[in-house]
């Protein structure tokens, strides 16, 4: 069963107050108080009402229109190699609280947004469909600046996303969660090449980090359904995280993984280790005093990140590549963020740009596509 906390007040647009999505929310959590705004100055003399009251972020849903940029690239780090990962803008913020969740540098995140205008995503998406090349294959998905399942049976945003693009093979949509919430989206006649996708840590950082989110075994369960059902599958390790007995416990949540979902639904699998702007440290202790993430040894990088020094990230990859290989051939597994040496040193890949790496991306997908007689 999905776990979603309490929400203490729904804040809306008056605009769109009567659209199905907030309709929706409304009737899904009845006994929130539903505060309506007609312009922006009124929106933020609400929430700050409800800030200097007390009342969490997390309880707090802001439903409003999106009107920036829908689709974009992932916001790369300078001098580090990406692999050009596109994002659909589906919301901000979550209800769980993950100590080391970079949205908290976000001094205006106030509150769980919820876009409203759902056929107008829906309309940049299906441009965003028609300019693509067919010949390459592309990732997109919606869990970058938000939890993509978190209380999508209430959104029904991804089931929307699902049938506009199962039609086009040469793209892969993903659902990035750290819940268990996916039984909604089983019955899914034609899933096309949506991936249901979990980031995963070990149940030392699950329940230490994560508050609210399901427990390791409830993700790997959901993944089992979800591979049962013809959703291909996909795993983010990022953070890794260095404590003592680190390697024994994350080689345990490998090993889960492949004991628990079929080898033959992982399309990927990524790693990324602990890293943070340096302001991010003071949010992060303020908001979570009881962290210990930052306390190992982290040295200033050319991007303007703290990380591990180059030799432990390397052990970590090495690591990690390596129990997982050990397992399954099938999945394409790689570094979130990582330098051109380092790629070179771990997986002995010469990437000069992040186009290298989407190239080599794209020809993995198709040819995994070619051997199932998809494409």
């Amino acid at each position: 069963m999905n776990r979603i906390p309490e929400i203490h007040s729904i804040v809306c647009r008056e605009s769109d107050a009567d659209r199905p999505s907030s309709a929706r929310v409304r009737s899904f959590f009845p006994a929130a108080d539903f505060l309506v705004f007609e312009t922006d100055a009124q929106r933020n003399a609400l929430l700050d009402g409800l800030r200097s009251q007390g009342v969490p972020s997390k309880k707090v849903i802001l439903l409003d229109a999106f009107k920036g940029r829908l689709i974009q690239k992932c916001p790369a780090t300078k001098g580090m190699i990406c692999c050009n990962y596109r994002l659909i803008n589906s919301g901000f913020n979550c209800v769980y609280s993950c100590a080391y969740c970079y949205l908290q540098s976000y001094l205006n995140s106030y509150g769980i947004l919820l876009f409203t205008n759902e056929e107008e995503i829906l309309a940049g998406c299906r441009e965003f469909i028609d300019a693509s090349d067919p010949s390459f294959m592309t990732r997109i998905g919606t869990g970058e600046f938000t939890d993509s399942l978190m209380i999508d049976e209430v959104t029904g945003l991804s089931r929307t996303l699902v049938d506009a693009f199962a039609p086009h093979r040469h793209l892969f949509l993903e659902l990035k969660t750290k819940s268990a919430n996916i039984d909604h989206l089983l019955g899914i006649p034609d899933k096309g090449n949506a991936v249901a996708s979990w980031s995963v840590n070990t149940p030392r950082i699950t329940s230490r980090c994560e508050e609210g989110a399901a427990t390791l075994d409830e993700r790997l369960d959901a993944g089992a359904r979800a591979a049962k059902a013809g959703f291909w599958t996909s795993f983010h390790f990022d953070p890794v995280v260095l404590y003592d007995g680190w390697e024994r416990e994350y080689e345990e949540v490998v090993e889960r993984i492949f004991s628990r979902v079929p080898a033959e639904s992982i399309l990927w699998i990524s790693l990324g280790g602990f890293r943070y702007n340096p302001p991010f440290k003071e949010i992060m202790r303020a908001n979570f005093p009881h962290e210990t993430l930052s306390d190992g040894e982290f040295v200033p990088c050319p991007d303007g990140k703290m990380r591990y020094p180059k030799p432990l990230r390397r052990r970590i990859y090495t690591f990690m590549k390596e129990a997982i290989e050990q397992r399954s051939s099938g999945p394409f597994v790689y570094m979130c963020m990582e330098s051109a040496d380092m790629w070179e040193s771990v997986f002995g890949r010469s990437y000069s740009a992040s186009d290298d790496l989407e190239r080599d991306f794209s020809l993995f997908l198709k040819n995994k596509l070619s051997s199932r007689g998809a494409l």
